[in-house]
């Protein structure tokens, strides 16, 4: 492939808890999306400089000059902090220096980001990975003006739409609902420092941490019979719900759309139990409001990050020719 070197480009960065992707885009829609897994040691900006070798390794791919990037959209987990007038990010499933970080190789406290990508990139947008996915599913997918991302992965996030604006806050922070306290008894410790909180209690990392077994097992039990596992995932599920109830109330919300490998994998065990616990309390705040996975999929913080960097005209075009469902993905073997 040889695009026209007249061309201009934009990239999707989408920096997970295990997983980074990068997807290269012109005006037609996504041309190309690299994976690999998120590096966890090394120096503070180990993270932005393994997201600028993706864009150069998928520059090298599709033969593009990488300054011809002219712009780039950032999908991050969280939460950031703003430092010398640059947002950086302090992701508690990353930062060994944190909290409950004695599993992570590393001290980190704060890796920066902002900063890094601007020597590169005369654009850089970036939002916390719940708030872009919901971008994405407004922009390209079926979210109303009413609605609610949530990522059940790694950690739990949580992006929020109240009369078709998205919610950002003071630093971007909006929607780190995954740190509301649930539990006044759980010991569950996240790497925020909550104990009893939902991403202490379920987060992908932490779940299986506490329970002393990989997530992967507790549920394969759980679907074969076990009691004690059955008993874990349904109390996971109904902690999932109450939080997805209390915001539902909060915001008078319409629909809410579920995203994250937890949730893509284990959806026919979760979905029924999630939305009992919505449906079950007051239902003039809950009736009709509907709980389904994110429309675009495994794609829908790319296809956010994207929807942060691209110029109107091209949403338009994405959102009726739909080019992301042929996109071609590579995955990198893992960085040393």
């Amino acid at each position: 492939m040889r695009p026209d070197p007249a061309q201009t480009y934009a990239a999707a960065l989408d920096i997970g808890g295990t997983k980074m992707a990068l997807c290269i885009a012109d005006a037609s829609g996504p041309l190309l999306r690299m994976t690999q897994s998120t590096l966890r040691s090394g120096a503070p900006d180990t993270i932005a400089q393994q997201g600028l070798r993706l864009i150069e390794a998928c520059c090298r791919q599709l033969q593009i000059d990488p300054a011809m990037v002219l712009s780039i959209g950032v999908s991050s987990c969280g939460p950031f902090e703003i430092r010398d007038g640059a947002m950086g990010i302090i992701p508690p499933n990353l930062c060994g220096g944190l909290p409950n970080g004695e599993d992570l190789p590393n001290s980190w406290t704060f890796l920066p980001l902002e900063s890094v990508l601007r020597e590169h990139f005369s654009q850089v947008h970036i939002a916390n990975d719940c708030v872009a996915a919901l971008q994405g599913e407004r922009a390209f997918g079926t979210a109303p003006a009413n609605s609610i991302y949530v990522t059940w992965s790694t950690g739990i996030g949580f992006g929020l739409c109240v009369d078709g604006r998205i919610l950002s806050g003071k630093a971007g922070n909006a929607g780190h609902a995954g740190h509301m306290l649930l539990s006044d008894t759980s010991d569950a410790l996240c790497g925020c420092g909550n104990r009893g909180d939902l991403e202490a209690m379920i987060g992908g990392r932490n779940f299986g941490k506490y329970l002393g077994k990989p997530l992967i097992d507790i549920f394969r039990e759980a679907q074969n019979g076990d009691v004690a596992a059955q008993t874990a995932v349904q109390e996971a599920a109904r902690w999932f719900g109450r939080a997805l109830y209390n915001l539902t109330v909060i915001l008078d919300t319409e629909a809410i759309f579920i995203g994250g490998s937890v949730w893509r994998h284990h959806e026919s065990l979760l979905a029924p139990l999630v939305q009992q616990e919505i449906e079950g309390r007051f239902p003039v705040l809950t009736r009709g409001v509907t709980v389904q996975s994110a429309s675009l999929g495994e794609l829908v913080t790319d296809m956010g990050a994207f929807a942060l960097a691209i110029p109107q005209t091209w949403i338009v075009h994405w959102r009726h020719h739909r080019p992301w469902e042929a996109l071609p993905t590579v995955h990198l073997n893992d960085p040393p």
